[in-house]
């Protein structure tokens, strides 16, 4: 069975976004991209919600991505994406599919399937919702070595206690550390 895994970026103080959806803070290099490609190449789909589709979909198929950084462009733009957006009505990034509705279904059907893993990347309010209905496998957070003092919150609408299991971390030579944690069941 395919696991769900929960990547996001956070400042010391929690924040996944600034409070103008400003992300110049992430930390981005060599090492980061070598940890980037071992991931993406272990995965079968993308999922992503608007606003982190819009922006992904934005720059990974221009000319500076795949200049920048070809190899993880050249998987993220090769790798099938499931979008789960109430107002877009298209989706044209590469290997690209739109869902409406049924968000917790669509991935628990996923899941079941045979496969490698799917990741989310962003898309906080999506992975509340995946939070919520118990289908996140695996969180991976990075920790920036920022603080940003306004923003908006990685779990922001999650109302209740879920207990989370380290399992492992790595400390990148930029600062950047990165925590691994199941939920415990």
């Amino acid at each position: 069975m395919r696991k769900v895994i929960f990547q996001n970026m956070v400042t010391l103080d929690g924040y996944f976004e600034g409070p103008n959806r400003e992300i110049d803070w992430h930390v981005v290099d060599g090492e980061f991209n070598e940890y980037a490609i071992d991931l993406l190449s272990s995965l079968d789909f993308l999922i992503f919600g608007r606003v982190t589709y819009e922006m992904m979909a934005s720059y990974w198929p221009t000319e500076a991505a795949t200049t920048n950084d070809p190899i993880v462009a050249g998987y993220m733009n090769k790798l099938p994406k499931i979008v789960f957006s109430k107002t877009l009505n298209k989706v044209e990034w590469n290997n690209s599919r739109l869902i409406k509705e049924n968000v917790a279904e669509e991935v628990a059907m996923l899941k079941g399937q045979p496969g490698k893993d799917m990741a989310i990347f962003g898309s906080a309010d999506l992975a509340g919702t995946l939070i919520r209905n118990g289908l996140i496998d695996e969180y991976r957070i990075f920790v920036n070595p920022v603080v940003l003092g306004a923003g908006k919150p990685l779990f922001k609408g999650i109302k209740e206690k879920y207990t989370l299991k380290l399992v492992s971390s790595r400390t990148f030579n930029s600062g950047l550390v990165l925590l691994v944690y199941q939920p415990v069941i």
